[in-house]
């Protein structure tokens, strides 16, 4: 008798801790990070961004800020708090970024940043997905007929400070045993003038910002960039590792891009995909593949509660800012940056752009 009364004891015990720690862990789930409960109470996300690099982070002389890294911002933006517009747009050159990252001046980064290990560990940084995958390369003159690095033997090459451009630069001409001096400036904008008033026969950054300063010289047909690629740069956003619930959001948003491409899921007939107000469950399951539904948050698919937010927040991502693609074509491929047979396409065509499964 004693035995099953206390059997009948324990069996309640472990079943109301088993309930405790159940809820326990759906609160944990839905609880926010301290950066972003700020971010939900100001009512803003402040992005660090480049303002200079046209197609990736630009302020134009009225004050807009236009981009891809800048439509990223909007994209978490349009997560978190169901509106794109409500972005506090913080510009930063890149010796900026450690100390904008470690003191709390920015909730996020969005700024052509690469991904390494130093700054992972140094920065006290979350490294998103990469979202752009891009090398450093060479640009000089054409008048000097060159036809890669190694011809530019005994000249000088302008380069930006604080960048990994700088050490990757010289541990090329170093492994190739050139004689070539670097002129380091302390931005982005004074390293280009230079080389444009004649400073440097070249100069260097990763490939995707030559190709946007090319666009803006007085005549870009005077500039090649040479083939040479000098090194990996995988760029995407970043935040701090204080949050992890912010870090989580902002991974997810970008696979989600990618996922929508993928499923052809545009901000124009995104609509198409989700359920419509009287269709039962069932018509709508025939009628949606379930990795759309649950990307999109659709038929009680519980995914944003896992990091306090809309379970379609996607579809607030999708109709505001686009897919992948859309943001890519909006900004990168007018500069010349072809998608077709590069990393930057989707893993479907070639490329290693591959979103992890909303599952």
């Amino acid at each position: 008798m004693l035995i099953n009364r206390f059997s009948r004891v324990l069996v309640a015990a472990v079943v109301a801790l088993t309930t405790l720690f159940a809820l326990s862990g759906l609160t944990a789930a839905q609880e926010y990070g301290s950066i972003t409960k700020a971010i939900m109470q100001r009512g803003e996300l402040i992005c660090g961004v480049n303002a200079a690099v046209r197609g990736f982070g630009f302020q134009d002389s009225s004050g807009e800020f236009s981009g891809f890294d800048v439509d990223f911002c909007r994209a978490v933006a349009a997560a978190i708090l169901g509106d794109a517009n409500k972005v506090v747009f913080r510009p930063l050159t890149a010796g900026e970024r450690q100390a904008a990252i470690q003191s709390g001046e920015i909730d996020m980064m969005s700024r052509n940043t690469t991904a390494t290990l130093s700054r992972d560990a140094a920065w006290g940084a979350i490294f998103g997905p990469t979202l752009f995958y891009d090398g450093a390369g060479v640009m000089t003159r054409v008048a000097l007929g060159v036809g890669s690095v190694a011809e530019l033997d005994g000249s000088s090459m302008c380069v930006q400070s604080g960048t990994t451009t700088e050490t990757n630069i010289s541990d090329y001409i170093r492994r190739l045993g050139l004689n070539i001096e670097l002129v380091v400036f302390p931005d982005a904008e004074s390293t280009w003038d230079s080389y444009l008033n004649g400073r440097c026969e070249s100069w260097t950054t990763d490939k995707s910002g030559l190709v946007s300063y090319r666009a803006s010289a007085p005549d870009p047909e005077e500039h090649i960039i040479l083939p040479d690629t000098v090194s990996k740069e995988p760029l995407g956003p970043l935040s701090p590792q204080s949050d992890e619930n912010l870090a989580e959001i902002i991974r997810w948003v970008a696979y989600g891009l990618m996922e929508a491409e993928e499923y052809g899921i545009t901000s124009q007939n995104v609509d198409d995909f989700l359920q419509g107000a009287n269709e039962s469950p069932e018509a709508y399951s025939a009628r949606v593949d379930p990795r759309i539904q649950r990307l999109l948050g659709q038929n009680n698919t519980n995914i944003g509660v896992n990091f306090g937010i809309a379970n379609d927040f996607m579809v607030a991502v999708i109709k505001q800012v686009g897919n992948y693609g859309e943001i890519y074509d909006r900004h990168l491929t007018p500069l010349g940056l072809v998608r077709e047979g590069s990393f930057n396409d989707l893993y479907t065509r070639g490329g290693l752009i591959y979103g992890w499964p909303f599952r």
